[in-house]
């Protein structure tokens, strides 16, 4: 019975009038609903009615207070991993003798390290994420503002090691840790919206680094680059400490009622609202054999072939196009904001719809006639445009695919596993992408160009094929325990199947893959 309802006739409510707990039939068999896997102990049968205004209203202190603050995490992230494209252009490949293929191996060190270090993702899990975040954080923005230091390749090869390092504890990690805060269909929003803080990244490098380059400060234009965007993040490691909650029924800024409600969540979502601590260790071989985790690591792959690429290429692209250095730095800015708007939209109307797959195929085709126009124009205007196209598609479907691993794993050990798979195994990527502009291709980087057109329509056609495989999974289960909204009618007493059912996330009768 909902809250208002309560109001109308009973005294104010208590902390057991926002949630009532059903107990319906006995429960139906679990463990066969995908190759005999269980989940991870969580019981089925009941479902938690929760008041939906009040659900509204927990919904929306989280948005205030855990998205705002990870997203500004992974902006200064790829602000501080990506800004080394500005700096090469504001003087560092002069100061430090970038000759030859230098520079390249300053992002693929980044890159290899970032590879190496990804399983730390499972952290999130076992240590508190508050504790473990500002660990990560603190680390990375040391490492990050000590680069203004250097004064040879070797000591930036190091530090650019180091970074990579650091940050594959945080970015991998976040939507993960998200995925305890939201429902399925909640969470690719948030994921967009963290996302969606790259691209921001890259149009604030862009700005931030033409008005740096274009004044004349004491030290190196470049030095004083990492400075400026250093030290942020330093200071956002107590931050980090102070405010960001462990899991929802922890956070300090809902109420006793709210945390009640954040606690039926989680059962809703798991079966448990205990979320941290421990790993199932048969869930993770059993996520390294299923072919879903494989599909969406390759398309994580095919993604950051260009997704790694262009922020550190762009300004040199634009430099060889005939603008000056200043000019290239603030002409990078307008293509990523207009990205930054199209991986929220995007991703908002994936979760509306349910439908990340056909949002995926679009993206993809957007992004690969944007890398065709730069391959293929002469002209700057085409070729701008293309940047404009390539962007808009390339960050966005990186937003769609990780939601899409949280979405269709079911339990939170192969959650977290997916997420190590999908990152390790794409972020190889980039020691490709990293690697397809060469200085004797400028000024039109035509095989570069092509080579990221190819991997981003390749991510296209591995979206319709995970889609397809997605949907005869759905149907061979609704062959097996029935379709899902009878399913769910007949446990829960809503004629519509519209009501939640505890564990609906984890792997169950009731269970369905997003498509």
């Amino acid at each position: 019975m909902g809250l208002l309802s309560r109001f109308e006739r009973e005294p104010p409510a208590t902390t057991t009038d926002y949630v009532e707990e059903v107990v319906p039939s006995p429960p139906l068999d679990v463990e066969k609903a995908r190759g005999e896997i269980q989940d991870e102990g969580n019981p089925v049968g009941h479902h938690h009615h929760i008041d939906p205004e009040a659900e509204k209203r927990v919904v929306r202190k989280l948005d205030w207070r855990v998205t705002p603050l990870v997203s500004a995490l992974y902006l200064v992230s790829f602000l501080d991993r990506s800004n080394i494209g500005n700096a090469k252009i504001a003087g560092m490949s002069e100061d430090l003798d970038l000759t030859g293929n230098r520079y390249q191996w300053l992002l693929n060190i980044f890159y290899i390290s970032y590879i190496l270090f990804e399983v730390q993702v499972i952290m999130w899990k076992i240590m508190p994420p508050h504790i473990w975040a500002t660990i990560v954080v603190l680390g990375w923005g040391l490492i990050a503002t000590l680069q203004a230091a250097t004064f040879n390749w070797s000591a930036e090869m190091v530090c650019r090691f180091l970074l990579g390092v650091t940050e594959a504890g945080f970015g991998p990690g976040i939507p993960y840790l998200l995925s305890f805060f939201y429902l399925r269909h909640e969470v690719g929003l948030r994921c967009g919206i963290f996302l969606s803080c790259a691209p921001l990244a890259t149009t604030f490098a862009g700005a931030l680094a033409y008005g740096i380059t274009s004044g004349h400060a004491g030290i190196a234009n470049w030095r004083l680059l990492f400075l400026v965007e250093g030290i942020p993040t330093i200071l956002l490691a107590p931050v980090v400490f102070f405010f960001l909650p462990d899991s929802p029924d922890k956070a300090r800024f809902l109420t006793e009622d709210e945390k009640l409600i954040a606690k039926a969540r989680g059962v809703r979502q798991v079966g448990t609202h205990e979320r941290i601590g421990g790993v199932v260790w048969k869930d993770i071989g059993l996520c390294l054999l299923d072919p879903i985790a494989w599909f969406t690591a390759l398309m994580y792959f095919s993604c950051n072939v260009s997704f790694s690429s262009l922020p550190v290429f762009l300004p040199t692209i634009l430099q060889d196009m005939g603008f000056t250095a200043v000019n290239a730095q603030g002409l990078t800015a307008p293509p990523y904001f207009i990205s930054f708007l199209v991986t929220i939209g995007t991703t908002y109307i994936a979760d509306r719809t349910q439908q990340r797959g056909y949002m995926l195929m679009f993206l993809s085709c957007v992004g690969g006639i944007g890398y065709i126009l730069l391959a293929t124009c002469e002209s700057v205007g085409a070729r701008y445009f293309g940047v404009f196209l390539a962007a808009s598609g390339i960050f966005p479907c990186i937003a769609n695919i990780l939601p899409w691993v949280l979405n269709n794993q079911g339990s939170d050990t192969r959650r977290g596993t997916g997420i190590a798979m999908l990152n390790i195994i794409g972020q190889c990527g980039p020691l490709l992408g990293t690697n397809v502009f060469p200085a004797t291709q400028s000024p039109r980087y035509v095989e570069g160009m092509a080579i990221c057109a190819a991997f981003t329509f390749f991510n296209g056609v591995l979206a319709l094929g995970l889609r397809t495989l997605l949907k005869w999974e759905n149907k061979k289960l609704d062959k097996k325990y029935g379709f899902q909204k009878d399913l769910i009618a007949s446990r829960t007493g809503d004629p519509k199947g519209h009501e939640s059912v505890v564990s609906e996330e984890n792997y169950g009768p009731t269970f369905r893959y997003i498509l």
